[in-house]
């Protein structure tokens, strides 16, 4: 079993086309054709260890609204335990992404979420469901949206009882230093810079420079950096080895990250090297970019990608 640990947000995307201006504003008038909604965030993590055929078990929070009951709904549809997830009663509603989209390309991005850090009685009842979990535990993705889940300080409390155990991050900067003793981490390139205190450039000599500072400040066994159009870059303390990006047509990034980490702690639990584990969840980037919206990818897809 994966456990996955963080700030569940719903994807919402309105689909539909332009023709023409508004009259009332410089601005396109959407004819809407269709609303879909998928898990995201880090509930996406779970979508895409579903996809691969991983068990897994999710902790996080929502809200006591449709949105919530919808996320548990889709939770327990793919056999995820949910028991995890702790629903707010109280002035914090369910995250929810709103995407407006006109031919593919994303018009206009509406947030509604709360991301005030959780009470001290709702980190213990999570803190108590994860402990319960650990046990059957083969890793831990910890997938940090910066949505008020995974506090600098409970990271800190979290991260002694998680050794022992695969510990993949997806990371924010603001809480660069509690992810220490991890695994492995999954920044991109400007994340990466911000946390290691460097300029964002996208040379191989830099990237090298930011990884060996990061590897050395968080004690890590692997640093993966993305880096768009140039794939990625995995440092394992010794060397940095580039595998660059399948080519392919790019419809839409959102998600792509979580693809990214499902993929590699899969790998690794089924006892992949860390570097194969990297080619196989570059493919599967490649995958879910050419799709639209927040997507997954199964092995299948992922073989037949080159």
């Amino acid at each position: 079993m994966i456990l996955v640990i963080g700030d569940i947000i719903v994807d919402e995307f309105i689909m539909g086309d332009v023709s023409r201006i508004s009259p009332e504003a410089p601005v396109p008038v959407v004819n809407v054709q269709s609303i879909d909604r998928r898990l995201g965030g880090s509930a996406n993590v779970v979508r895409n260890l579903h996809s691969l055929g991983n068990e897994s078990a999710m902790m996080g929070v929502i809200g006591d609204d449709e949105a919530g009951q919808w996320v548990l709904t889709e939770l327990q549809a793919m056999d995820s335990d949910a028991q995890g997830v702790l629903m707010k009663k109280n002035a914090r509603p369910t995250a929810i992404k709103s995407r407006v989209i006109a031919r593919h390309q994303q018009v206009v991005r509406f947030d509604r979420e709360w991301c005030q850090p959780l009470h001290g009685e709702t980190r213990l009842k999570l803190k108590a469901f994860i402990l319960e979990k650990l046990p059957f535990a083969d890793a831990v993705i910890l997938s940090d949206y910066g949505k008020g889940v995974l506090t600098h300080d409970f990271l800190l409390d979290l991260m002694p009882l998680l050794q022992g155990k695969i510990i993949a991050i997806d990371p924010k900067p603001a809480h660069t230093d509690a992810y220490q003793h991890a695994t492995l981490i999954t920044p991109n390139l400007v994340e990466a810079a911000e946390m290691a205190g460097m300029a964002a450039i996208n040379s191989d000599e830099q990237v090298l420079a930011i990884a060996q500072a990061l590897h050395q400040r968080l004690h890590l066994q692997y640093t993966l950096i993305t880096r768009s159009e140039k794939g990625m870059s995995l440092y394992d303390g010794k060397q940095l080895q580039h595998i660059p990006t399948a080519a392919c047509d790019v419809f839409d990034v959102t998600g792509a990250g979580d693809t990214v980490i499902a993929v590699l702690t899969s790998c690794l639990v089924r006892g992949d090297s860390i570097l194969e584990a990297v080619k196989i969840a570059n493919r599967a980037a490649g995958v879910v970019v050419a799709k639209v919206g927040t997507a997954t990818a199964n092995w299948q897809e992922i073989e037949e990608h080159v």
